[in-house]
């Protein structure tokens, strides 16, 4: 059962849900409208020949850090890592993030797979960035670029992420990518294939 506007703003008054900074004019019937931070990360497809999740080779990649007021341009076929301005989680809701129709609707995809945050994990969220239209799309950090949906469990967990996640040493600081890989703020070097 998804919570209605009414819910999640009970559960984020009283703590159930972390959700920061909390702007009730984002609240739609039954979602919350995040925002796009100022953080993205790109690949450099000069010097990444070819990625191979299975043996472990990622691509070379670069942080990009946009002002607010500022744009980052996103052009046809491009693929990159935005997060959210807002960092959220709760011990008890299952959260979902997903796309905006509007976004949508103009080629824009936002969050094609792990959209799942379980519950004990807070971070703010990596958003899969890319732009399947013909002509580039403009972000700006601010902008509205997803939203969240809570669902009720039916039972608590056993186990929360916290104690099992992988990054749950970040859980209550905010997600942290990590120093190198696909999701690293650092510059990178792509990992060479022994011969």
């Amino acid at each position: 059962m998804f919570l209605s506007d009414k819910d999640i703003h009970a559960a984020v008054k009283n703590g159930e849900i972390i959700l920061e900074p909390f702007d009730p004019k984002r609240l739609q019937p039954a979602t919350y409208d995040i925002r796009l931070g100022n953080t993205f990360i790109v690949t450099d497809a000069h010097s990444t020949q070819a990625i191979d999740p299975a043996k472990g080779v990622f691509p070379t990649t670069q942080t990009v850090e946009v002002k607010d007021g500022e744009e980052f341009v996103l052009h046809p076929g491009v693929s990159i890592l935005g997060y959210s301005k807002e960092k959220f989680g709760s011990e008890n809701y299952l959260i979902e993030v997903n796309g905006k129709s509007s976004l949508a609707r103009i080629g824009l995809i936002v969050h094609n797979s792990a959209s799942i945050v379980n519950p004990g994990h807070y971070l703010n969220i990596a958003l899969e960035l890319c732009n399947l239209n013909n002509v580039p799309i403009v972000l700006r950090p601010g902008m509205e670029i997803a939203q969240l949906t809570f669902s009720t469990l039916s039972s608590h967990t056993k186990k929360s992420y916290k104690q099992t996640g992988r990054y749950h040493k970040n859980n209550f600081l905010g997600y942290v990518p990590p120093k190198t890989g696909p999701l690293s703020r650092k510059k990178t070097v792509t990992s060479k294939k022994k011969k």
